[in-house]
């Protein structure tokens, strides 16, 4: 029975992580997790994974000719027809109600009707808490409009059916999939032949375009995907492929490493990298640079290189260069590096007159998704229970690092004024007796400072258990300058019940570390 027009519809059901619907004016693109079930199924297809990764990103299934194409020429009456069709597919209660839908209106369903079918398919098969059984032969009859209706659709209308159609299940090797590929094909330009010699061989994964490993190494990197096959992968591509390679391309497959913090067990991996970077350090100073940075976050820096970017020549090449500042405060955290954890360096380092802050404010993922943040509760806890002048937020330490939260600790675990101590340590660090934290340059007993880190659900890879590589370097060196961490996991903030449950939460953590405040604690 049609349903009166202007009467709502039944909501559709939130979108799952197989099929993410987009709202008005969004785009569409499936979540990072399902796009790696495609990888990986697709391991053995180099051909096949090659296709899959270039799809381009799905438009959105929006009302209106200015949202997807096909619509009929001219508008006119039909034009609501067209649109009705496309609400009344969004809105499909089930797999069968979204077939009649498309069976029983053959003059109004347009090419662009096909890939709003099979998203709102994916919205029904993955709705909680239990799915609509899905027969066989309704699945079997989808696939038979789409096939006979294909050879009118354009190549995005393809690509997209194509890409859902893998994101849904349908097998690589069915009809469904093969009808729509041999379209595909039919539609690029053709191509020379190959040369017999390499058509003789058999295709393995080293064998994929390095553009293909490029997509791949940014799409893990992007969604903080720490996917341990395919980042050996892209290690083994990147040693069998390593005299084809530049250096601009090599920086881009080196990413996701040190931004996933995952040293690969690809045994030539690191030997590879400093041969390239022996060869190309001179030809692109920016991606060299680029490159010693991921190495940076892996604790894997080379010697050598670090005794070509700390020269004289280099430093005045980039010093005349439009990414100058940039590089400069790469090579001043490439610098910091060196004096904490290399102690048995012993070349050229970065000038004092060269050095820069290396991040004076809080990172850009940071500053973007502030409205999710602990921070300002965190903050509040702190000025209810110690009160402002015994803590600072978002204070820069040197070199550069911007801390949270930072307490300073008297000898007796007492909570002191920030403004009475000096708010950060000397860097470099000092040493002090064994077993005491770096000394106050204002006073003559030795003092603590305590960072109050925040670990956000954005500051681990995708598996909720890893530090990104940047965050990790960061604790490790406030760690090496003398600084006490204290962590604070979104776990355990996300766990807190509002304002009076954070306090109680903040002080047990503080006094866990044996720190006092208030009357008692001076």
């Amino acid at each position: 029975m049609r349903r009166p027009r202007g009467e709502p519809g039944p909501r559709a059901p939130r979108p799952t992580e197989g099929a993410t619907c987009a709202g008005p004016g969004e785009s569409w693109s499936p979540s990072p997790n399902s796009m790696l079930r495609v990888l990986l199924s697709a391991q053995t297809s180099p051909t096949r994974l090659s296709g899959l990764l270039v799809i381009p990103p799905v438009q959105p299934c929006c009302l209106g000719p200015s949202k997807w194409g096909d619509w009929p020429p001219g508008g006119g009456p039909s034009t609501g027809h067209v649109q009705g069709l496309q609400r009344l597919l969004e809105q499909a209660r089930s797999p069968g109600e979204l077939l009649r839908w498309l069976g029983q209106n053959p003059t109004k369903v347009r090419a662009h009707h096909y890939p709003v079918a099979l998203r709102r398919l994916g919205q029904l098969l993955g709705s909680r808490p239990r799915p609509p059984p899905v027969e066989q032969a309704t699945l079997q009859d989808l696939s038979q409009l789409i096939i006979r209706n294909c050879p009118a659709f354009d190549m995005h209308t393809i690509h997209v059916c194509l890409h859902l159609a893998v994101l849904l299940g349908f097998p690589a090797d069915g009809p469904l999939v093969r009808a729509l590929e041999q379209e595909r094909r039919l539609r690029l330009p053709p191509k020379p032949p190959p040369p017999l010699s390499s058509l003789l061989r058999e295709t393995r994964p080293e064998e994929l375009t390095p553009h293909v490993m490029v997509l791949l190494a940014q799409h893990l990197a992007r969604h903080r995907l720490r996917e341990p096959q395919l980042l050996e992968a892209i290690a083994r591509f990147l040693v069998v492929q390593e005299n084809q390679l530049s250096s601009k391309v090599v920086q881009k497959l080196v990413l996701p490493f040190g931004r996933l913090n995952y040293l690969p067990l690809e045994q030539q991996f690191m030997p590879c990298l400093e041969r390239i970077l022996a060869r190309e350090a001179g030809v692109a100073p920016l991606a060299t640079v680029n490159i010693l940075m991921s190495l940076c976050q892996l604790r894997c820096l080379p010697f050598r290189a670090l005794h070509f970017v700390f020269s004289p020549g280099f430093i005045n090449y980039i010093s005349g260069t439009p990414h100058a500042l940039i590089v400069r405060r790469y090579l001043s955290l490439l610098d910091t590096a060196v004096e904490l954890e290399l102690p048995g360096y012993r070349g050229p380092r970065l000038p004092r007159r060269q050095q820069v802050p290396i991040f004076p404010q809080p990172l850009i993922t940071d500053r973007a998704r502030c409205k999710y943040s602990h921070k300002d509760i965190v903050a509040e806890g702190l000025r209810q229970l110690l009160g402002e002048e015994k803590y600072r937020q978002d204070l820069t330490v040197p070199p550069g690092y911007c801390t949270d939260f930072l307490l300073c600790v008297g000898s007796s675990g007492a909570v002191l004024p920030v403004r009475t101590q000096a708010p950060f340590l000397p860097y470099p660090p000092r040493s002090c007796p064994q077993g005491q934290a770096a000394c106050s340059p204002t006073t003559r007993d030795p003092a603590q400072r305590v960072v109050l880190v925040l670990r956000e659900r954005w500051h681990f890879c995708r598996d909720g258990r890893v530090l990104l590589g940047s965050r990790a370097l960061r604790e490790r060196h406030l760690g090496l300058m003398g600084y006490q961490l204290l962590p604070l996991p979104f776990e355990e903030l996300e766990s807190q019940r509002g304002l009076p449950q954070l306090k109680s939460y903040l002080r047990q953590k503080l006094q866990a570390l044996g720190l006092r405040w208030g009357p008692e604690g001076g």
